[in-house]
């Protein structure tokens, strides 16, 4: 595992969010995805997911609505557990099928299907010319706390839900932006005590081989970010919109495929 090339894609991908109007955590996880085990790939991805929610909540933190907080946010705490024991589950499957591609050896296991047929089914969402207008009535607040906090238990697809379930409830763009992080928080930390517990537990197998390449990536995907959201106003770019959709499209694919 070259640690040189994931450090180089997981700054592209954070930095890249400045235009592509993609969440972090939707471009990260495909790109550690291509260099690290799926379930290292997300967790390394909430990691950094996390450390970027927690230094917003220091800036946004106290406009939450702490209403909403405890009706989204604590479902989506539950469900996120129930999420990532799935992806550990997962994680530990046999492998369903082989092939090949010339003398490449492709594997397609239970969690790569998993985790590639959301990354493509979301790549899809967020191509939608529709998707950004997508909302629920107030009333289905801890249905989408619980949908949302799941799915970012299970692969970390939780923020384009929490925006559908937060929009309609006429907020502050302040309180609007901090019950979203919280809320954000709360599943990130849920699932990273699962992930932390089943890798600490596996250590001498699969975490000593791959946590240089996890240590860099977290680093270098986080100054990408960071350098990123200082260096200009951030403007969502169709055409580079476009083109980071169809790659993740292509990438899902091939994840789920066991092509990488």
């Amino acid at each position: 595992m070259d640690v040189a090339v994931v450090a180089i894609t997981a700054f592209a991908a954070a930095f890249l969010t400045l235009f592509s109007g993609f969440g972090l955590g939707t471009l990260l996880l495909p790109a550690f995805a291509v260099f690290l085990p799926a379930d290292v790939a997300v967790a390394a991805t909430a990691v950094v997911h996390l450390a970027n929610n927690l230094f917003k909540v220091g800036l946004l933190g106290r406009h939450a609505n702490l209403r909403v907080v405890l009706a989204f946010a604590l479902p989506a705490a539950c469900a996120a557990l129930a999420g990532a024991l799935l992806l550990q589950a997962l994680a530990h499957q046999a492998p369903l099928a082989t092939w090949s591609i010339g003398a490449r050896l492709c594997t397609v296991t239970p969690i790569g299907l998993v985790l590639g047929g959301l990354i493509l089914g979301f790549a899809l969402f967020e191509l939608h010319p529709r998707s950004k207008a997508m909302a629920f009535p107030p009333r289905l607040l801890p249905l989408g706390g619980a949908l949302s906090g799941f799915l970012g238990g299970l692969s970390g697809h939780q923020g384009a839900l929490r925006t559908a379930f937060l929009i309609r409830l006429g907020l502050a763009k302040e309180a609007f932006l901090a019950t979203g992080i919280v809320s954000a928080v709360a599943v990130d930390l849920v699932r990273l005590t699962v992930y932390g517990l089943d890798l600490w537990q596996e250590r001498v197998t699969r975490l000593d081989a791959a946590w240089p390449a996890v240590a860099t990536g977290v680093a270098t995907a986080f100054l990408g970010s960071f350098l990123g959201a200082r260096m200009v106003r951030k403007v969502t770019m169709n055409a580079i919109h476009v083109l980071v959709g169809l790659l993740l499209v292509l990438l899902g694919v091939a994840i789920a495929a066991g092509v990488v």
